[in-house]
């Protein structure tokens, strides 16, 4: 794919500078999580990965599914997505001022799936470059705890919105 002023390798960035992204939670069905740590790190998140030109979050969400962890469309069933998306800026200390355009964050789409089939389909060095080297199932709202500080608003916003495809009574309070 060529690369020009408004795409990078991984996104498309658009003219704020936040790079078009989608979001994946994957229930287990019982409430719980797919958490993945990032390789060599032990920074924990969701997965996660830039939409390119010409590509739907739809098409990014399977593209990436495969990419990180392995599975395809035969193993999940799409529960919904967030309405709009949802941005989080990148701390000075972060930015890559060496490339063109600048990204100064994200902005995504969430999406919530649940997970359907066996565990084993879960393959984490399924990419060129693996993201994650290792996961579990965790409670649903343990990832606002845990995760790197300047996603944390965005993940309770994508959390709360997308729990009631989770819990079908009523959704518990987080603690966090």
């Amino acid at each position: 794919m060529g690369m020009h002023a408004s795409g990078i390798a991984g996104g498309v960035i658009d003219a704020e500078g936040f790079r078009a992204n989608v979001g994946i939670m994957l229930t287990d069905g019982a409430s719980r999580l797919f958490w993945a740590r990032r390789t060599g790190q032990s920074a924990w998140q969701f997965p996660q990965g830039g939409i390119q030109e010409h590509e739907s979050p739809e098409e990014a969400l399977f593209r990436e599914l495969g990419e990180e962890i392995g599975l395809g469309q035969e193993h999940v069933q799409v529960l919904g997505s967030t309405r709009c998306w949802l941005k989080y800026r990148l701390p000075q200390r972060y930015l890559r001022h060496d490339l063109a355009p600048l990204c100064i964050g994200q902005k995504q789409i969430w999406f919530m799936l649940r997970f359907q089939g066996d565990e084993s389909a879960v393959c984490l060095n399924a990419g060129a470059t693996p993201e994650f080297d290792h996961w579990c199932w965790v409670d649903y709202w343990r990832p606002l705890k845990e995760v790197i500080f300047f996603k944390r608003s965005v993940y309770r916003s994508a959390l709360s919105e997308l729990a009631p495809l989770v819990f079908p009574g009523d959704v518990p309070l987080s603690s966090f």
